[in-house]
């Protein structure tokens, strides 16, 4: 280490930030106005992020080409996790079907290990063939492919439900100002203390946190909190961006903090803004109604 903080090899020091990677092969994110982004940016975006100590990279099988378009970057010393799609149905051989998933995307990425494999549809563990699916993600760590499995969640039940019967040592869960369900349930503490790595997604709500009131017309009915997070802004003199990261960093049980970005200037944007003071936001932001903090049901709204 340097004395101005920097690593031997001239990168930054180790960042909490982690990048997502799904808008890299799909459009994705309610405040995506450019969708998919192009692969020269993504290019200068990944090459940013290596450079201000950003070494951790969220994936999965599902975000269209992300996974191809990194390999064809280069991704070799970059901590990847990405997660198996939903299990087919009609699939017969659990673990060749996980087998061949993961060598898929190692393949893809030009890879020979991931440090994370995750289930992207935890349901599948409550079938009649979630010991085999879990055993096949747990004889990938055994032989090395992979170096830690776990869940990607929507919510604590997931985690209470699963984890009595399932040992797992990665677990991405949503965590931001409005939702703080991992936190206040007490699983944010009690994975720490197993030693499980969290990785945390949604800062800002899949941008929803970041666009001015009159861009929300569809979330009107949680008027009162918006005008209460307006306000606490406002007091506070921070920028929603500043608040949401600040907010999840300041907790010492979160590993990595996933967040997207379009471009190399979005992302330089979030590394000043983690590098801030944080603020305690107020408990009457936190709210438990799961048509606002699951992006999964806004479909139907």
């Amino acid at each position: 280490m340097r004395r101005d903080g920097s690593r031997d090899d001239g990168r930054a020091m180790a960042s909490k930030l982690a990048l997502g990677t799904a808008q890299f092969g799909l459009k994705y994110g309610i405040a995506n106005g450019r969708g998919q982004v192009a692969l020269d940016e993504v290019a200068a975006i990944v090459r940013f992020a290596w450079q201000k100590g950003i070494d951790t990279l969220d994936t999965a099988v599902a975000y269209g080409e992300s996974e191809t378009r990194l390999g064809r970057i280069g991704v070799t010393g970059w901590r990847v996790v990405s997660k198996l799609p939903g299990l087919p149905e009609d699939c017969r051989d659990v673990r060749s079907w996980v087998e061949r998933n993961v060598m898929g995307s190692l393949e893809r990425l030009g890879l020979e290990s991931l440090h994370g494999l995750l289930l992207h549809r935890t349901d599948d563990l409550a079938t009649s063939r979630g010991d085999e699916l879990h055993s096949a993600m747990q004889r990938l760590k055994s032989s090395g492919v992979v170096r830690r499995v776990g869940l990607s969640v929507y919510d604590t039940e997931e985690l209470a439900e699963y984890g009595k019967r399932f040992a797992f040592d990665l677990i991405q869960a949503p965590f931001n100002i409005f939702d703080r369900r991992i936190q206040v349930s007490g699983w944010l503490k009690r994975l720490k203390e197993q030693g499980v790595e969290v990785h945390a997604r949604s800062a800002f709500l899949q941008g929803l946190l970041l666009m001015p009131s009159h861009h929300r017309p569809k979330f009107s009915r949680w008027q009162p909190l918006w005008t209460a997070w307006d306000r606490w802004l406002a007091e506070s003199k921070l920028t929603p961006v500043a608040a949401c990261l600040g907010f999840a960093l300041r907790h010492p049980e979160i590993d990595r903090m996933v967040v997207g970005v379009d471009d190399a200037e979005q992302l330089r944007a979030l590394l000043e803004a983690e590098a801030s003071s944080p603020v305690d936001p107020p408990a009457e932001l936190a709210t438990n109604d799961r048509d606002l903090i699951n992006p999964s049901r806004w479909s139907t709204l």
